[in-house]
């Protein structure tokens, strides 16, 4: 800026000796852009918080990266994989899953759900399932006649059953050999060893968990196994290991990451988030046309003024400036005290809670918010090229005025 336009500016702006109809125009722009950018970064911050829980949750059960093939792996072929996998320095732990759908039977009712074979002593390297356990333990004696079942607390709810307590299961493949050959379908007990919370209700209502020699006699697999599925160092990494992996597996093989695992979850949250964006910028957007029309105004008020510059040599680009700084400055304003009010209200969020949840329903006593700078940046800039667009247009009609014509008329 140049210090005979920002003067200018600074002056118009803040040195009106009188109350006019031009000062409340620019006050209520002012407002507009505080109110705007405040609810823009609250709202953004509590989108952060929700999408920060969300991943967690899902992050701290699931596996961050996933390794399958259609038809699953022989033993050979996993090992191959299981090697590629541990060549990788950010890849800390790995373990076979084998999955399918079928159906428990209990005295109450039958219930179809996701039955994971899975390596006792693994499982809990690669997912959060052990700290998730409510009740009794994540214990599948796979020697035993009777298997051992982990499953969801909803689940549980469903089936009316408790630790200790023996179910049913029958597999897809058992019902099809039934009804071709019109024999019994071989049914396999389980007694439940543990419940789990997961804070996720697909897995809580659908997932049980067994041992993998349980699980592959179930579904009559032989020593096949559907997936590896690996944890990392650290989550982000997930998208980098992806990439490296599929540059040695096979194509034919599937890589998924966390977020892959829940792609329209994560689509939906992204667009909820420009949703509410795009939404809440409006608000900014009729600031601006209030900027623009105080403008205008104003400079129609200081015709003299631009009249009198201009005989005193000032050409009329140098006093555009001076008026499009004028809406900056108003823009600048309008943007400090809108971050200013928006972290205000989450610094009281965060200590305070105004916002309380009911924990009966939601796994959290408040509404989250995470604040990342890079919302600052872009509600800043969104807001401050408003006011600068705002300002453009009016301050333009400044190269249309003659000075003859602007002493004489005024």
């Amino acid at each position: 800026m140049q210090p005979v336009e920002l003067f200018l500016a600074s002056r118009y702006l803040f040195a009106k000796r009188s109350v006019r109809f031009v000062n409340i125009i620019t006050i209520i722009s002012i407002g507009g852009i505080t109110i705007g950018v405040a609810a823009l970064l609250i709202v953004l911050s509590v989108f952060n918080g929700f999408s920060g829980i969300v991943t967690k949750v899902l992050v701290g059960f699931d596996p961050h990266v996933r390794i399958e093939k259609s038809g699953g792996f022989d033993s050979t072929q996993y090992s191959n994989i299981e090697r590629a996998v541990h060549s990788l320095p950010q890849v800390i732990a790995s373990a076979p899953v084998l999955s399918g759908k079928a159906m428990i039977i209990t005295k109450n009712r039958n219930v179809v759900v996701i039955v994971r074979g899975v390596d006792e002593q693994k499982v809990s390297t690669v997912s959060g399932l052990n700290s998730s356990i409510i009740a009794g333990e994540l214990k599948f004696n796979p020697s035993s006649e009777v298997g051992g079942m982990v499953i969801g607390l909803t689940l549980a709810e469903q089936l009316g059953c408790m630790v200790g307590e023996e179910v049913t299961v029958v597999s897809p493949g058992d019902f099809e050999a039934m009804f071709q050959t019109i024999a019994t379908p071989e049914f396999k007990s389980f007694r439940i060893t543990g419940i789990f919370l997961s804070n996720n209700k697909e897995y809580d209502a659908n997932y049980a968990y067994v041992s993998l020699p349980w699980a592959q006699s179930l579904f009559n697999v032989g020593g096949q196994i559907h997936a590896l599925e690996a944890r990392l160092t650290n989550f982000e990494d997930a998208e980098f290991v992806k990439n490296e992996l599929s540059k040695k597996l096979p194509s034919d093989i599937q890589i998924s990451t966390w977020q892959d695992l829940h792609l329209d979850l994560y689509f939906v949250m992204m667009l909820e988030r420009w949703a509410g964006y795009i939404i809440l910028s409006l608000i900014i957007v009729v600031a601006s046309f209030n900027l623009m029309g105080s403008l205008a105004m104003s400079i129609v008020e200081k015709k003299r003024d631009i009249g009198i510059l201009q005989t005193l040599g000032m050409t009329s680009r140098r006093i555009k400036k001076a008026f499009i700084y004028e809406g900056l400055l108003v823009g600048i304003i309008g943007t400090t005290l809108g971050i200013l009010l928006g972290i205000f209200v989450l610094y009281l969020q965060v200590n305070y809670q105004l916002f309380a949840l009911d924990t009966s329903v939601y796994i959290i006593p408040a509404i989250p918010v995470e604040i990342h700078a890079i919302d600052f940046l872009s509600v800043a800039v969104v807001s401050l090229g408003l006011s600068l667009l705002s300002a453009y247009y009016p301050s333009n009609k400044i190269t249309e005025y003659q000075p003859s014509e602007c002493i004489r008329w005024e």
